[in-house]
C-alpha cells in the first residue's frame, strides 16, 4: 500500500484522515499543520501520495503543491469549499470536499496511485 503524506492545520481532521488512512491499509509517511514543515516533508524522499489542506492558517498550500508537483508526487487537495477554493494553476486537481468519508478517500486514493 502507499505511504501518504498528510498536510492539514486543523488536528482533529488531521487524526481522522490518519486513522482512515490506517484503516484503508495506508501508512502515514509525515503529518504536517503549516507550510514551512509541510515544504520539508514534500522534499523527503519515501512519500507515494499526498492529501494538502488548500488552506494552512494565512497561507495556501500552492507552494508545498509544487513541490510535490516536481517531484511527480500525486496529490489531492481536501477544502471545505470544494473545487472553488482551487489555487491558480491546479485546477482540474482532485478536491476532497470536507467533510469526506472513507470511501471517497478511498476512491481518491486509488485513482491518485494509479
Amino acid at each position: 500500500m502507499a505511504s501518504v503524506l498528510l498536510i492539514e492545520d486543523e488536528s482533529l481532521i488531521l487524526m481522522m484522515i490518519a486513522d482512515m488512512l490506517v484503516e484503508l491499509g495506508h501508512s502515514v509517511a509525515g503529518e504536517a499543520n503549516d507550510l514551512e514543515n509541510g515544504l520539508l516533508l514534500a522534499s523527503a524522499p519515501g512519500v507515494d501520495a499526498a492529501i494538502l489542506d488548500i488552506q494552512l492558517g494565512a497561507h495556501s498550500s500552492d507552494r508545498i503543491a509544487e513541490a510535490l508537483q516536481r517531484k511527480g508526487v500525486p496529490f489531492a487537495f481536501a477544502s471545505g469549499y470544494g473545487a472553488d477554493g482551487l489555487p491558480e494553476g491546479f485546477k482540474g486537481y482532485p478536491v476532497l470536499e470536507k467533510p469526506f468519508q472513507i470511501e471517497e478517500l478511498e476512491r481518491c486514493l486509488a485513482s491518485l496511485l494509479r
